[in-house]
C-alpha cells in the first residue's frame, strides 16, 4: 500500500506501508543503530516522535517479550528502507510488521532513508506526517505543519505510571500507599524513582546495586516524596522539552537539596534546570549506539547509547564540575555538584540497546548514597 511521508518544509518521501492503511504524525528523527529496534520502539523517550532507522534492513530478528523497555510501543511511526517480514531468530515470537500492526503503529518502508537523514542533518529535526491516502500531498504537508512543536512540549505526564510501583525484574508491580507512606520491604537503601518514562533496564540495574526502589508518577510533589522517607532520589529518562515541566523542576530543586540525587537523560536536564542552568534544543539530536563520550575525571573514552533532543547549556551551570563531554560536538554529557551529592549523565548508561561502557554510573550512585547515608 502506497504511503507518503511529508515534512513541515514541504519535502515529500514516497514509500509503502507495511502495517496497512493509516496515518501518523510526530517529530521526525533518525537513529543510527544497526540493531536494537525493539528497544527503540518501546523506549518512552521516543513518545511523539517518528523514528527513521539509518541501517537499511530492519526486522530480521523479529521481536520478543524479553527485549522490551516498557509495556508498549511509544514511537508515533517507524520509517525504514526495507522491512524484513520473515524473521530468523529462535527468540522471536512475532515479526516486526505483526508487532506494529497489533499495537496500531504505522510502519513504512521503501523510503530513501539516506536522503531523509541527510535532509534532517542539514535542516534539523522537523514535524512530519505519514498517510496512506496519497491523493492530495498538500493536505499531508498541512497536517505536518499543524502538529505541535517539540519545543515547549512537556510530555512526561503522558508516559508516566498510573501509580507507585516496585519492579520485579520483568514488570512493574503496583503498590498501595497507606496515608501516603510506604512499607519498604527490603533492607537496601530506599530510592524513589521518578518515572517520567523510565526504561525498565534502569530499574534492573538499580536493583542489581542492592537498592530498594519505589517508582512514582511524574506528578508527585516533593512533599509526597518526603512522606515516603527515601534515602535517595533518582530521576529517569523521558520525552519532550524539560523546560516545559515547571512542577518537576521545582520538585527536583527541593529534593536534590535534601537527598542524594541522580538523573539520566531528562533527569539530567531537570537537575541542570533545578540548579539554575538552561537547556536548548539540538539541531538534530543524538540518537544511536556509538557516540563517543569522554569521562573528564578519568580520561577514559566511553562508547555510549544516546537518545535526546535537548541539552543542558554547558556554560549555564554554577557550583558543578563537568564529568562528561560529547566528543562529536562538545556538548555536555554529565556533571556533579561540588558541594551536594548530585550526579547526572545525559547519555544512557543502562544501554538497552547499546554498549555497557557507562554502567559504572549506577555503582557511582550506589557509592554516593552509601557515603551520605551510611547504608
Amino acid at each position: 500500500m502506497k504511503a507518503i511521508l511529508a515534512l513541515e518544509d514541504g519535502t515529500l518521501f514516497h514509500g509503502e506501508s507495511f502495517t496497512g492503511q493509516g496515518v501518523a504524525g510526530g517529530e521526525v528523527i533518525f537513529n543510527t543503530g544497526m540493531t536494537g529496534y525493539q528497544e527503540v520502539l518501546t523506549d518512552p523517550s521516543y513518545h511523539g516522535q517518528m523514528v527513521c532507522m539509518t541501517y537499511p534492513h530492519i526486522g530480521n530478528y523479529g521481536v520478543n517479550p524479553a527485549d522490551v523497555e516498557s509495556a508498549k510501543i511509544h514511537v508515533a511511526g517507524f520509517i525504514v528502507k526495507e522491512c524484513c517480514k520473515t524473521p530468523s531468530n529462535w527468540r522471536a515470537t512475532a515479526s516486526l510488521p505483526e508487532y506494529l500492526t497489533h499495537q496500531g503503529v504505522m510502519g513504512v518502508e521503501g523510503i530513501d532513508t539516506r536522503a531523509l537523514t541527510r535532509h534532517l542533518r542539514l535542516h534539523g529535526d522537523m514535524r512530519g506526517y505519514i498517510s496512506t491516502d496519497v491523493s492530495n500531498p498538500k493536505l499531508i504537508i498541512e497536517a505536518a505543519r499543524n502538529l505541535p512543536s517539540m519545543e515547549g512540549l512537556g510530555l512526561a505526564d503522558r508516559v508516566t505510571c498510573a501509580g507507585p510501583y516496585n519492579f520485579d525484574g520483568k514488570k512493574p508491580v503496583f503498590v498501595d500507599l497507606v496515608d501516603g507512606t510506604y512499607a519498604w520491604p527490603g533492607p537496601g537503601p530506599r530510592v524513589v524513582v521518578y518515572d517520567m518514562g523510565v526504561k525498565w533496564n534502569i530499574l534492573r540495574l538499580l536493583l542489581d546495586q542492592g537498592f530498594d526502589i519505589l517508582a512514582v508518577p511524574s506528578t508527585f510533589t516533593a512533599d509526597q516524596v518526603k512522606h515516603l522517607s527515601p534515602d535517595a532520589v533518582f530521576l529517569s529518562n523521558g520525552p519532550g522539552d524539560p523546560a516545559a515541566l515547571p512542577g518537576l523542576i521545582e520538585a527536583t530543586a527541593v529534593l536534590a537539596d535534601i537527598y542524594p540525587t541522580a538523573g539520566i537523560c531528562l533527569g539530567h536536564q531537570l537537575l541542570g534546570l533545578a540548579l539554575g542552568g538552561r537547556t536548548y534544543k539540538l539541531k538534530f539530536g543524538h540518537h544511536g549506539l556509538n557516540h563517543p563520550v569522554k569521562d573528564l575525571e578519568t580520561g577514559r573514552i566511553e562508547i555510549s547509547s544516546q537518545n535526546h533532543g535537548f541539552c543542558v547549556d554547558i556554560d549555564s551551570l554554577k557550583d558543578v564540575r563537568l564529568t562528561h563531554i560529547n566528543l562529536n560536538d562538545q556538548t555536555l554529557e554529565g556533571f556533579a555538584h561540588i558541594k551536594k551529592p548530585i550526579i547526572a549523565i545525559q547519555h544512557h548508561p543502562e544501554a538497552a540497546p547499546g554498549p555497557h561502557d557507562s554502567r559504572f554510573f549506577f555503582r557511582r550512585f550506589r557509592d554516593m548514597v552509601r557515603e551520605h547515608t551510611g547504608k
